[in-house]
């Protein structure tokens, strides 16, 4: 997992063939805002903190020819200075003494920071290669690219690239001399982010996978402030006064967007004078077809028939040996593979490629002779979904590794969430005796987390709610995994459990993102369904599904990496959402039946499969109630939860909220 950033400064962006993109209005007034490139280094430095490195490509018009090289580390501040000085002068006209030629320069500053999961060898980024092309990347690669258990994802895309066709375009596949780049980019399996300098075509592709699954941010081109950044976080705003190495002139808020997801190009060229640098930023078309599939995210079954429907229900009681699915064409037929049992396979699948691809960790722990080792740590609440992936990565994870559970509070006991991740814990003990499972107690105090909630403010941005803050909070600090565990005390074991101070090293963190959206876990599911029937239910998870990149993922992959943690969404594996399609919609869920029964039927099976049975019944809770820090929040910020119900809802004055 890495943080990635890209500044390009000097070109004229042509922006017209992506103008569906929503664009900061350059009309309106803003507040200033102003951030040190140290600042965003420091940010990216969180979320990878094994190494920090920066790479300035310089491009420059030439007899109106455009030519890129990669500046030397050693050389690029006074060469960098002096093509600033160039690009500033005013350029020669005929009639003045001089060559006459008029030069133009831009620049593209790449910064990686890693933390690094995968590989044998220490891996700094940005990536070069011998022919002049960049790559930053944040993400993993767990199928359609060969990745060995001993090597690097980023090393094996650059070579992958490298071999990839180089003409600009990419408009007639047939006459690409190699894979086109959007046809690589489509063919990996698992979530990233990219940004890659193409020196040959002198082209810049850049993206995020097409669940948005982990966070890239850009600030297109405005009036305002004319350069292209792209960066996985937003840098906290400073108020220190600007110079010559401070960026950004518009508000915090508005100065950011998520990049929607998806591949894009960038063609640089010299204008038709040769005066200047230009251009034209593309948006591109997946070819996956499969990955397409999931983007529509359609389902060929969502109405039951009245003889299919009663069979589905009667089959669930009668247990899994004689269970009845419907086919494509809507008639019936036995399997001896049940929905739940073909799930809790992909699930165990998904799994594996999370927890046991990162061969680095483990040469580590032998090499530094350490025992009880936490690769994998799970955000915990006890809740259905948090159970099944503790169950499975049992299941997955060498034995000798022990399993830390991170549960965040805001009441202490008394928060919902602490209450079942104890009972959890209890039930996992029973089916799992012999694995070493850490429930991490993790207490906070709003009115203490003051200068927190700057960061987080930050973190989040560029959401802008009091929920997305509560949420960001609860995130941060669970994923920091700095609490307490109840275990003997060797020393003194008559003494019984005692509480120590504990604070996780895991740096993968599963997370349980996409089992509401995709089995009807939310309230408002409920509500769909009972005012629009099934077409309601399945469109309202349609769209929860295609605008999960832009609500929750970029903001939680931000909240949770500042930890330098990587978090990993078993739920939002390609092929598990593929196989939860596969199934009628009154397989995953019937909300004829009450909470903690209907909603989530699928998991819920899954769940009794794995001998969850306490864990099978429990009823929905988000983490920003389970854990109470949303009734704190109201509080704090309202004076009590009626009055916040009572308070207009969306944007917030997030100073108001730190004061």
């Amino acid at each position: 997992m890495c943080g990635i950033s890209l500044i390009v400064d000097g070109i004229c962006f042509d922006l017209s063939s992506i103008n569906t993109i929503q664009q900061s209005s350059s009309d309106a007034t803003f507040e200033q805002y102003t951030f040190a490139i140290d600042d965003l280094k420091a940010g990216l430095r969180r979320r990878g903190p094994d190494s920090l490195g920066t790479k300035k490509v310089i491009l420059e018009v030439k007899d109106a020819e455009v030519h890129s090289y990669v500046a030397r580390d050693k050389e690029t501040e006074r060469e960098i200075s002096c093509l600033r000085a160039m690009r500033d002068c005013k350029p020669f006209s005929d009639g003045d003494s001089g060559s006459g030629m008029q030069q133009s320069v831009a620049e593209m500053c790449f910064v990686g920071a890693v933390l690094q999961l995968r590989g044998t060898k220490p891996v700094v980024q940005p990536l070069v290669s011998a022919t002049g092309n960049v790559l930053i990347y944040n993400g993993e690669i767990y199928d359609g690219l060969y990745v060995s258990c001993d090597s690097n994802d980023t090393n094996v895309l650059l070579q992958s690239l490298e071999d990839c066709c180089c003409c600009q375009s990419h408009e007639n596949v047939s006459s690409c001399s190699g894979k086109p780049i959007p046809e690589l980019l489509s063919s990996i399996k698992g979530p990233w982010a990219a940004i890659y300098w193409q020196a040959a075509s002198r082209t810049l592709w850049f993206g995020r996978d097409a669940l948005g699954r982990r966070s890239l941010l850009v600030h297109w081109p405005t009036s305002e402030d004319s350069r292209l950044v792209l960066s996985s976080v937003s840098p906290a705003c400073t108020s220190q006064e600007p110079d010559s190495e401070v960026e950004g002139r518009a508000s915090n808020i508005t100065y950011w967007e998520e990049l929607p997801c998806g591949v894009y190009s960038i063609a640089v060229d010299a204008t038709e004078a040769g005066a200047c640098l230009a251009g034209k930023i593309r948006k591109h078309e997946w070819m996956n077809y499969m990955l397409k599939d999931l983007i529509k995210w359609e389902r060929k079954l969502i109405e039951p028939k009245l003889m299919e429907f009663n069979s589905s229900n009667c089959s669930s009681l009668l247990g899994n040996s004689d269970i009845h699915s419907a086919s494509c064409n809507g008639t019936l037929h036995s399997s001896s593979i049940s929905p739940a049992d073909r799930v809790l396979a992909a699930l165990r699948k998904s799994i594996t490629r999370r927890s046991t691809q990162n061969t680095i960790y483990k040469q580590e722990a032998l090499h530094d002779g350490r025992e009880n080792s936490v690769p994998v740590a799970i955000l915990f609440s006890g809740g259905l979904d948090s159970m099944i992936l503790a169950a499975i990565l049992h299941e997955c994870l060498d034995a000798g590794y022990d399993i830390d559970l991170l549960n965040v509070s805001f009441n202490g006991e008394a928060a919902p969430d602490r209450i079942t991740s104890r009972a959890g814990l209890k039930e996992l003990e029973r089916i799992a005796p012999l694995r070493r499972w850490r429930l991490v107690e993790i207490d906070a105090d709003l009115s203490n987390l003051t200068m927190e909630m700057k960061q987080v403010m930050a973190l989040i941005n560029p959401a802008k709610t009091y929920m997305d803050l509560n949420i960001g909070i609860a995130l941060w600090l669970a994923s920091g995994g700095d609490g307490w565990v109840h275990e003997l005390d060797t020393s003194a074991p008559h003494e019984g459990y005692q509480r120590f101070r504990y604070k996780s090293e895991a740096r993968i963190l599963l997370v349980g993102s996409g089992a509401d959206e995709q089995c009807a876990g939310y309230g408002r599911h409920r509500t769909k369904y009972r005012n629009s029937s099934w077409l309601g239910l399945h469109e309202e998870m349609k769209l929860d599904m295609q605008r999960i990149w832009k609500r929750n993922l970029g903001r939680d992959d931000r909240c949770i990496a500042d930890n330098g943690k990587e978090a990993r969404f078993p739920f939002l594996d390609e092929d598990v959402i593929r196989i939860l399609l596969d199934f009628p919609l009154w397989e995953i869920a019937n909300l004829n039946q009450p909470s903690g029964k209907g909603d989530k039927k699928i998991l819920r099976e899954v769940a009794r499969l794995l001998g969850l049975h306490e864990a099978a019944v429990q009823p929905k809770r988000a983490i920003q109630f389970g854990s109470r820090i949303a009734q704190e929040s109201n509080r704090k910020n309202f004076g009590s939860n009626r009055a916040a119900n009572q308070a207009s809802a969306g944007s917030v004055a997030f100073h108001k909220s730190s004061s």
